[in-house]
């Protein structure tokens, strides 16, 4: 049975890959459950949410070094390998394929990383459903609202679905970026899931700014969001290489660019969308464009910085920031000026990863200080982790 003969959806391997997801994620549940066996309910939630939180980050990274290293589509069927839990049981297909097309997108260290970022994917989902089901029961004694964990169980099985359709839709994509955000909306509730375990029920515990800081800080959020959504455009339209020099672009501040066919979402990879291959003045457009919002969130990051540092619970977040936005800067121009480096591009994504995670932070332990305060002042109130 060869590759282009595989159906695209085969459920018979989804109870094994289930089974997986949990042998794999009763180490970091053994984990918490020792760690915290004297900690009170709410902190023992909060354990277990910031250590799928960084599992998380780790699955968002392993997915972009899945995405980089053309893995995508190592096993051209979901959830399993041609039908089988495991590369293992599918070694036939995988030479078959790969004998056909040695270069193609199925070897067989591509099958092993395709399963292995599933793996590391239902295990996360394992340790999610976990915590929505753990704060459903002790809501009464934690006095914890369920509904966060709720939202983000909803929000991984989506994604759960976003990930079947990058495979079975051949790489589309507006399907790649759309699992690529929706990686990055899952650090957000994680994140805000932490933030809450770790207030006392019924306290606001955020620091008040200044009207015009708490605008920049929500100003530099939308614009994060902005630049990975293009960022994702960018990289699964294969356009880091459009532009290889620095500042310039071929040698022009403004080179010839294609913007209405380099942006228009529904359309197969390298299709212009009426059946003809994407031009390279669209190319062009993706990665400009990428750049250039790139200058707005740079400078909206750095004056963020400026102004949170005088605050003394906001300084860490602050310098956290700070040198992430300069590594992302860093990674960026390695991607440019070294030809897309497998090291620099998976850093690249790792660093927006982190961007979200603590910029997310700062909108959520934050607040305008026209608005009525219900917690301490800045100086004493408790921001958390």
């Amino acid at each position: 049975m060869s590759s282009t003969a595989t159906a695209l959806y085969d459920l018979s391997p989804v109870v094994r890959l289930m089974l997986m997801g949990v042998v794999i994620a009763i180490g970091p549940l053994a984990w918490v459950g020792l760690r915290s066996r004297h900690m009170p309910s709410a902190r023992r939630l909060r354990l277990l949410t910031l250590l799928t939180l960084f599992l998380t980050f780790d699955l968002v990274v392993f997915g972009a070094f899945t995405r980089l290293t053309d893995s995508g589509l190592g096993c051209p069927d979901w959830p399993g390998c041609y039908g089988h839990a495991s590369p293992i049981g599918a070694q036939s297909h995988i030479d078959q394929a790969q004998q056909a097309l040695p270069s193609g997108p199925v070897t067989h260290s591509k099958a092993w990383i395709e399963m292995i970022h599933r793996y590391l994917a239902t295990a996360v989902g394992v340790l999610i459903l976990t915590l929505a089901v753990s704060t459903w029961l002790e809501r009464r004694r934690t006095q914890l609202s369920p509904w966060w964990p709720a939202a983000t169980l909803a929000w991984v099985c989506l994604q759960g679905a976003f990930g079947a359709l990058t495979v079975t839709m051949k790489l589309f994509p507006a399907i790649v970026t759309l699992h690529l955000l929706g990686g990055m909306a899952l650090l957000a509730l994680l994140k805000i899931q932490a933030l809450r375990y770790a207030q006392a029920p019924g306290e606001q515990a955020q620091a008040a700014l200044p009207r015009s800081i708490r605008l920049l800080v929500l100003l530099t959020f939308a614009v994060l969001w902005l630049q990975i959504a293009l960022g994702g455009w960018v990289s699964t339209n294969y356009a880091v290489l459009a532009c290889t020099s620095f500042p310039s672009c071929q040698n022009s501040w403004w080179p010839a660019m294609d913007f209405s066919q380099g942006f228009t979402i529904w359309r197969e990879l390298g299709s212009a969308g009426d059946g003809t291959n994407i031009s390279f003045e669209a190319l062009t457009a993706i990665h400009y464009l990428h750049r250039l919002v790139a200058y707005v969130l740079f400078a909206a990051a750095l004056c963020l910085v400026i102004c949170l540092r005088p605050h003394c619970t906001l300084r860490t977040q602050a310098h956290w920031l700070g040198g992430l936005i300069l590594l992302q800067a860093a990674t960026g121009l390695g991607n440019v000026l070294l030809g897309w480096p497998l090291a620099a591009a998976v850093l690249h994504t790792g660093g927006a990863a982190a961007l979200v995670i603590v910029l997310t932070a700062i909108v959520f332990t934050t607040r305008s200080s026209w608005q009525p305060a219900h917690a301490s002042k800045l100086g004493a109130s408790r921001m958390p982790a």
